[in-house]
């Protein structure tokens, strides 16, 4: 099979780093190694820009904001070119109202600074401990994702126009539909002509509201990442 794969296609936290953390050097060679024999690309949750500087300014494209945003790396400026940046309408008093409802029928209805993020795109963060929690308290809060997925389906119900994920430690993330990674992969694979059968997609977040699920659950090649620090050894077949 590995000779058919064109492209590799990656996560960011928990796959090649630590939550906001920037890519060391060692999973760094080993992006250097595949970029040898493959097209590399970067499928985020987050900003372009944002995801780029992460990685310390790493030579890749890179995929944004579930779809939404595409960056192309520039050779000679060696930085990002953003050639595609949408952004989606959002009806914020909805969004503030059914948020204040789940608020209100689960107990979460104590939250330092905002209840909900709005961010520049569209996308939307079901902040439980507010925007302005501090981080130990995140950390604490859902470190099994048991709690939001217990009330998983009902919160995809409420926001039936939005995907959502269980999102960071102590959030849903909502994206309008149909914008998830698998969509934007697709989306990439049908600009450039590629095959699903081409392409590997690394991630850790596959499973239950996760991030990547889309994409684990489709029928692109899908390599499970536990644990960054051992990215070597997961990707060994493909090295």
């Amino acid at each position: 099979m590995k000779e058919k794969i064109k492209l590799i296609a990656f996560d960011l936290d928990g796959t090649l780093t630590q939550h906001k953390t920037k890519l060391d050097a060692r999973n760094r060679a080993v992006l250097d190694r595949l970029a040898e024999k493959y097209s590399l690309l970067m499928v985020g949750a987050g900003q372009c820009m944002r995801i780029f500087n992460q990685m310390d300014g790493y030579p890749l494209d890179i995929i944004g904001n579930y779809g939404l945003q595409y960056g192309t790396y520039n050779k000679d400026t060696k930085t990002l070119d953003i050639v595609r940046d949408e952004i989606l309408p959002c009806d914020k008093a909805s969004v503030d109202a059914r948020v204040t409802m789940l608020r209100e029928k689960y107990g979460f209805t104590e939250f330092a600074g905002e209840s909900v993020e709005f961010h520049p795109s569209g996308c939307v963060t079901f902040a439980i401990l507010g925007t302005n929690a501090k981080a130990e308290d995140k950390l604490a809060f859902d470190p099994d994702r048991s709690k939001r997925r217990a009330i998983y389906d009902e919160v995809c119900e409420v926001f039936s126009e939005y995907i959502v994920f269980v999102g960071g430690s102590s959030s849903f993330d909502m994206v309008s539909r149909p914008y998830n990674k698998y969509y934007a992969l697709d989306r990439y694979c049908k600009e450039k002509g590629l095959t699903h059968d081409e392409v590997i997609f690394v991630g850790d977040d596959y499973g239950l509201g996760g991030n990547d699920e889309s994409v684990y659950k489709s029928d692109f090649g899908f390599i499970c990442v536990d644990d960054y620090t051992k990215l070597e050894e997961y990707l060994a077949e493909i090295l």
